[in-house]
């Protein structure tokens, strides 16, 4: 399925902070790729801002800029999305605390060059709005659909809906917690997809050990209840794209365990709209991921071990464009020609 690949890291280790996580990619007409993600001394720290590069058509990285607000409040959780005019947003995650985060964004004009100062999503927005770390959907109707979901004293999904193209949103109820063994099933950070004009789709990461999925059948306005899948989650970030072909290409870590750990890092396919999917790329196989345990019997923290989370996919003519944490240090970018 995969005719050729380019995998690199977007900067060099060490280079622009200490510790980095969530990205988002977007490629551009031009033959650019824009990535963002969070940095700073470590998650949380009022001294983590919202960092951009952009890959040069022939390959090179620009030096990453910041674009948040740099005002001593953690950001987080950077979400890229092109609008029909060609503006480039990009909505990202304010506060030191997750419950409490609001939702603002930056706009440019010139292909990410240059950007606008923050502004507030929603007005009086508490616990995060629009996209909360995937990318938005636009419909077969032209409404965009944002994936969101909040972190209060629950874990519950929601959709943020736009009629003008990502500036004003109404979002959807929160939809119905489901349960495991008699346990309410915690979820967040839904992705998208639709399969035919008006039934859309979305994964969800989970606090239960597998993904799970609900579907709308009236362009994302209300949605099913929540049900497990067969797809292992280990309480962290996952991502899928549709391709020109109809296939789903979801990225994850294929991991049962609740806050498990973030390897391997699996590209996978489905030809049947998600109901099946056949593994086809293992993001990191060079890595050592056992044994869990060393020779002198010393458990193996989960950094030594390898992160590579919180993957972002987008499929544009015939590639798949995308961008992962790699151990906290550094941004991994691929781009995969598709067969």
């Amino acid at each position: 399925m995969i005719k050729s690949a380019v995998k690199e890291f977007v900067f060099e280790n060490g280079t622009v902070t200490p510790s980095c996580h969530a990205s988002t990619v977007l490629p551009l007409d031009n033959g650019e790729v824009i990535v963002a993600w969070f940095g700073g001394k470590h998650e949380k720290n009022p001294d983590v801002e919202i960092y951009v590069s952009i890959r040069s058509a022939d390959g090179a990285w620009s030096t990453p800029v910041v674009v948040s607000d740099n005002d001593k409040v953690a950001h987080w959780n950077p979400v890229l999305y092109k609008r029909k005019n060609g503006e480039i947003i990009l909505y990202f995650k304010y506060g030191a605390e997750i419950p409490t985060w609001i939702t603002k964004y930056v706009i440019s004009r010139d292909n990410g060059r240059t950007w606008s100062a923050p502004q507030e999503l929603v007005a009086g927005d508490v616990g995060g709005r629009g996209p909360v770390k995937d990318k938005c959907l636009l419909l077969s109707n032209g409404a965009l659909l944002a994936p969101a979901s909040t972190e209060g004293g629950k874990w519950l999904c929601f959709i943020d809906r736009s009629e003008d193209d990502g500036i004003t949103w109404e979002r959807t109820d929160y939809f119905p917690m489901p349960k495991y063994r008699g346990v309410n099933v915690g979820l967040i950070q839904p992705t998208l997809w639709e399969s035919a004009p008006g039934i859309v789709h979305c994964f969800m990461r989970s606090d239960a050990g597998a993904i799970y999925r609900s579907n709308s059948e009236d362009y994302g306005k209300t949605w099913s209840k929540p049900k497990r899948t067969r797809l292992p989650n280990n309480n962290s970030g996952i991502d899928c794209t549709k391709d020109g072909r109809g296939r789903l290409w979801l990225l994850y870590n294929p991991v049962d365990e609740n806050w498990g750990v973030r390897y391997p890092l699996l590209l996978s396919c489905s030809e049947n709209n998600g109901k099946s999917f056949e593994a086809i790329l293992n993001c990191e196989p060079g890595f050592r991921c056992t044994p869990e345990v060393t020779e002198e019997g010393k458990k193996l923290s989960k950094q030594a071990r390898g992160e590579f989370s919180y993957p972002a996919i987008v499929y544009d003519n015939n590639k798949l464009f995308i961008s992962y944490t790699y151990n906290r240090k550094q941004i991994v970018f691929w781009k995969i020609e598709l067969e």
